[in-house]
This record gives structure tokens, sequence and C-alpha cells, in this order.
């Protein structure tokens, strides 16, 4: 009897770590967690999520999604033929219990494979390989049948997504920027996400970025059709590593604090309090919010609260809603050296590359405006920013963005390049903002 109660305890223990691991961390930090005393200032608060590992392949969560591929007549050749490779070679990782739908557009909109189990690959597979390109550019129809596909098995206990490929202009139907955006806003509310891939130097990457960043997808410049199948892969990659949905974060800032802005992601500012929404969290991966926050004057040896964070989650693994809290606070000090050395490196690395990334974003309206001087300064003013504080945390990620900026000079001030330069800009930025995995 005493061994048969011990055993059960040893189960119980088991079985409570292995819940608490099926679980999404929250790691709230501000970058300066010392500030000097005495004075009026803004500081950067992360609010860090990041999913749990997938322990057993078995425990990962139905897909449900629409695969929505150009096939306007600038798709013939190489880059269709690429698009079908990737597709199919994406669709191999999918499994009997996933739900595919595969949806094609040109002027008009067809359905090539209704949403439906993946229990026949093969019959996929060939009605991929039979698309045959011609025709003009209904992206808005495309997107909107791919997710009329998706809604046929929606479900919170699936990972809802359409995936947009295209390589051209929307030029039928609702074609601006506030449209699409709009049609991501919408889909993001019924738990549907966007991922859009661009092809070549043709498309419209700021319509393809709303949607994307407004539905919480991912996007991607894909500048060869080679990179197709790779690309394709990482997309399916991180649909099938989904651990949690429907992602709600309330950040509560403390009396006196001011909530300034939020950096990289869409947030809602009322009061003193941040709201903002996620889709999807992904195992392994890290997605955050950045707030800057505006702190009265302090006094020197005091600790003042600045915000306290509540997240609720949809959890795919264990079919729970988690909830998870936390609370950040500032000291302040008169010693300056104790501000930099209590310094969190990697909040303020992160804030610096979101702060560069939007610094890039002004000079490219500056650049669209025909103002190249205007755009140049800028830019190079943000190269300073850039190399300024890699120097400072030693950081490669900031090293990087600078080098990536110093490759682009030529480009913002070359007609023939800025089309390619921009594309380039919009997703090194998309992947700053979304916290892109690929």
């Amino acid at each position: 009897m005493r061994s048969f109660v011990l055993v059960a305890v040893v189960l119980a223990l088991v079985c409570q770590d292995s819940l608490f691991a099926a679980q999404a961390q929250l790691n709230v930090a501000i970058g300066q967690p010392t500030l000097i005393a005495d004075k009026k200032q803004t500081a950067f608060v992360k609010v860090a999520l990041t999913g749990f590992a997938i322990e057993n392949p078995a425990e990962r969560t139905p897909v449900n999604v629409a695969l929505v591929l150009d096939r306007s007549g600038s798709m013939q050749g190489p880059k269709l033929e690429h698009a079908k490779i990737g597709a199919i070679s994406a669709l191999e990782r999918l499994g009997p219990n996933d739900i595919v739908s595969v949806i094609v557009f040109d002027d008009t909109v067809n359905v090539l494979v209704p949403a439906t189990k993946l229990t026949d690959k093969a019959s996929v597979r060939a009605a991929i390989e039979r698309i045959q390109a011609g025709g003009s550019t209904a992206l808005f129809a495309g997107v909107s049948k791919g997710a009329e596909e998706v809604r046929k098995f929606i479900d919170r206990n699936r990972v809802n997504r359409v995936i947009l490929l295209t390589d051209g202009i929307a030029n039928v139907g609702p074609s601006s920027t506030a449209e699409l955006g709009s049609l991501g806003a919408s889909l993001k509310k019924e738990g549907i996400a966007v991922s859009t891939l661009g092809l070549g130097d043709d498309y419209n990457e700021d319509l393809l970025y709303a949607l994307a960043a407004r539905s919480d997808g991912n996007h991607a410049f894909i500048k060869k059709p080679g990179d197709l199948a790779r690309i394709f892969n990482c997309e399916f990659g991180e649909v099938l590593t989904v651990v949690g949905q429907e992602v709600s974060v309330k950040i509560q800032c403390a009396e006196g604090i001011r909530p300034v802005r939020a950096l990289g992601r869409e947030a809602d500012i009322s009061g003193q309090t941040v709201y903002a929404q996620l889709n999807q969290l992904y195992a392994n991966q890290e997605k955050y919010i950045m707030l800057e926050v505006e702190i009265p004057a302090t006094e020197n040896g005091k600790t003042r609260e600045i915000a306290t964070v509540n997240v609720s989650y949809s959890n795919t693994v264990t079919k729970t809603t988690d909830k998870l809290s936390s609370t950040v606070s500032a000291s302040f000090s008169n010693v300056a050296s104790a501000v930099d050395r209590d310094e969190i490196k990697k909040v303020m690395v992160d804030a610096v590359l979101l702060v560069g990334t939007d610094n890039n974003s002004r000079a490219m309206v500056l650049r669209d405006q025909g103002n190249i001087k205007a755009a140049k300064e800028v830019f190079l003013d943000n190269n300073v920013y850039l190399s300024g504080n890699a120097s400072r945390y030693k950081s490669k990620d900031l090293e990087n963005y600078w080098n990536f900026n110093n490759g682009n000079l030529k480009g913002i001030e070359d007609n023939d390049e800025w089309n390619k330069t921009r594309k380039d800009i919009q997703d090194e930025g998309f992947k700053h903002r979304q916290q892109r995995g690929f």
C-alpha cells in the first residue's frame, strides 16, 4: 500500500512538471532597471512571450491551411514551376489530420482543392502540378476565397492560416494598402493569420506587408524563384510548431507612468492601459511588445513600480486557457555609472532595432515623395545611431543592421535600384517588428 501511494505521488509530480513545461514563459523587463534620480525620462519595457518546446511530435496542433497561388501571366515559366515544387515539398510535411485547400487566381479565382483532410496527397499534388499561368491579378479575391475555405473547418484547436504567393500588383478588385490591411485585421479577429510571399521585383510590398502584419502572419521578399522551396518549408515549419493562439496582452502602467508608444507591433493605448493581440505563439520562439514609457522624476534611493502585465492565451497542446502575469519596477540613483552598469543588453538592443526600423520607414516615405536628399540624411543619421549602439552593446544584430543599411545607400539614390531596395527595407523591417522566425 505504501509503495502504491509513493508511485501515485511520483506520477502526480511528473504530471505537474509536464503541465508546467507545456506553458509559455512571460518575461517582462525594463531596459534600464536603474534610472537617474530626480529627472523625468523615458525607458523601454519589453513584454516577451516564449513558446514552450513540443516534446512529442504527435502533440503538435493540426493545421488548417489554404494555399493561395498567383497564376497570372507574369508567373509564366520558372516562377510558377518553382512555386509548384515548393508547395508540393511543403505539403509532404503534413499528415492525414491536417486540412488543406488550394486556390489559384488570375483575373478570376478558382478552388482547385476544396478544404479537406489530407488523406490523399497524390491528388493534391496532381492538382498543383496542373496549374497553368495566364491573366491579371485578383489578389484580394484570392485571399478572401482562401479565408472562405479555411472557415469551413475553422477551430481554435487548429492552426488556421492562409499562405499567399504572388509576383504582381493587385489590379483586379480592391487594391489599396488600407483595404488589404483591413482584410488582414478582420481575419485576425477570426483567428486566421495570412502569410504573404512576394516573388521578384514587381509586387506591391506595402499591400503584402499590411496584409501579413495586421493578421499577425509572416511576410517574405523572395528574390529568386529558386528560393521558393526553402521559404515554403520555413513557413510550414512555423505553422507546424504553433503552441499558443488568441494571445491577449494587457499592460497596466502604474500611477504616474505614461505610455508613450508601442514599437513594432500594433497596440491600443487608452490612458495608462495598453492592449495588444498576437495571433499565434511558436515553440521555442520569442514574440514581444516593446513599450516606451515616460517616468516622472523620482528621488534617489527610491524604487518605483512601472507596470503590471497580464497575458492569456489558448494552449494548443493542453487545450486550456493559460494566464500569466508579471510586474516590473525600476530603482533610482544619482550615480550615472549605475544606469549603464545595470542595463539589460538584450532589451536595449531590441529597442534600438525597432527604433532603427522606424527611422528607415521615415526615410522610405521621404524617398517615395521624391525627396532623395532628406531621405538620405535620415538614412545616414540612422546609420550613426545603429553603429554607435552596435559598439556600445557589442551587438552583432545591430552591426548586421548597420551593414544592411550601408548596402542600401546606393539604392536610396538610384531610381533604377529603388524598387528592389524598398522591398529589402520592408522585408528587414518586418523581421524586426513581427520577430519573424526566418
